[in-house]
């Protein structure tokens, strides 16, 4: 799950602008300097900065792959042509080198080597780029040698840059799948404990029907109607556990004692952390949630709690709401869950981030439980300036009967 706070997104404009801007300035020296030293070859000059309006194209489309590695191999062929051009003229080769050049191919050599998802086509372009930085200078008639032997160093960092930032994207991948994982199997092991509950009671209430068929035959019905109820109840928590498997460490989970212990959550965390509150609406305790929906909205809780001791310390207040969203009495209703806290009194950390952190992997699992029981989770900012964790499931109906 991928969370864009508006800090993120202004500092990524503010970096895009002020990359437009140092771009747009080395495009003037690259032409002023041609023309300077061209002097009298007048428009022969134009074509030589070309490879530098490529590559600066290229690096600013937000084109994604392989549209944009077909964009760089576009790139990589018109700085060697011109290179090769000019080397092999019969003139003399100057003002052909610019920094315009230099700079975005050396950016797209580290984008290249991070995003190319193809290692063996990231290998070549990433190679091809570097070979066309070191080559560039020496289109110049003078010390084109030296300023090659120099761009080497940059272009061994942009190769180093993008492996390194290739490196790290790919542990967050395996980080990600190891918590959805963990999620999956833990999911797994508490939908077991309420598929054991559900069966334990279709047994018994299965004996009891044989014990009074014939004292009481009027109340077998009633009975059979609650086999009926508890075995749809049961398939449903069967359906979520196919391809996942369940370890033998798992604790039992008890359904129905969803806001009971959402009460001790918020009471220990109002105890030890800040001001809570828990807030459940009188609907809410008429609905009949399925089993996974209450383990899920208890995780969802106990998460955005721990978040807020993590990452707002010194929050004057923290509410946890609980109601319905959606129109209706059938399957269009569905359970929201809410946590909300103020902003602290002062910062303890610069550009707070929303719940679960900068690049945690809170969040991730939180969606992954989520999502696999049909419902959604936001993270964002409240209006008053602290974060809201919300979170939405599907609500079956109300209580119709007596439980298992």
């Amino acid at each position: 799950m991928d969370q864009q706070t508006p800090l993120s997104r202004l500092s990524r404009r503010t970096a895009l602008t002020a990359l437009s801007l140092v771009m747009a300035l080395l495009w003037m020296l690259d032409v002023v300097g041609s023309v300077t030293t061209a002097g009298l070859e007048g428009g022969g000059v134009w074509w030589r900065v070309v490879p530098g309006i490529v590559a600066a194209v290229v690096l600013l489309s937000p084109a994604r792959p392989p549209a944009s590695t077909w964009g760089v191999a576009g790139a990589v062929v018109v700085s060697w042509a011109v290179t090769l051009g000019l080397l092999t003229s019969v003139t003399a080769t100057v003002g052909g080198w610019g920094l315009l050049e230099t700079l975005c191919l050396l950016l797209l050599l580290a984008r290249t080597a991070k995003d190319v998802p193809s290692p063996w086509w990231a290998t070549v372009l990433s190679a091809a780029l570097g070979l066309a930085v070191i080559a560039a200078p020496m289109r110049l008639d003078v010390n084109g040698v030296v300023f090659s032997f120099l761009l080497t160093f940059p272009t061994g960092g942009a190769v180093g840059l993008g492996c390194y930032l290739r490196s790290l994207d790919g542990r967050r991948r395996r980080a990600v799948a190891d918590v959805r994982q963990s999620e999956r199997l833990e999911l797994a092991r508490e939908l077991h404990d309420f598929v054991a509950h559900h069966v334990t009671g279709i047994v018994v209430q299965a004996q009891a029907a044989q014990a009074i068929r014939e004292s009481a035959p009027e109340q077998v019905d009633v009975l059979l109607r609650h086999i009926e109820r508890a075995g749809s109840e049961t398939l449903q928590s069967m359906r979520k556990l196919v391809r996942v498997l369940r370890e033998d460490d798992g604790r039992v989970v008890r359904p129905g004692d969803l806001f009971a212990e959402l009460g001790e959550l918020v009471a220990a965390f109002a105890e030890r952390d800040a001001p809570a509150t828990l807030q459940v609406a009188a609907e809410v305790r008429q609905a009949r949630p399925d089993p996974e929906v209450e383990t899920s909205v208890r995780n969802v809780v106990r998460e955005g709690l721990t978040n807020v001791r993590r990452h707002a310390p010194g929050s004057p207040s923290v509410s946890v709401r609980v109601g319905l969203a959606g129109e209706g009495d059938g399957d269009d209703r569905r359970l929201r869950v809410e946590v909300h806290n103020a902003p602290p009194s002062r910062r303890t950390t610069p550009n707070a981030e929303p719940l679960g952190g900068r690049g945690g992997l809170g969040l991730v699992g939180l969606a992954e439980r989520t999502e696999a029981v049909g419902g959604t989770l936001r993270a964002s900012r409240a209006e008053d300036g602290g974060w809201r964790l919300t979170a939405e499931f599907p609500l079956r109906g109300a209580v119709a009967g007596v439980g298992v």
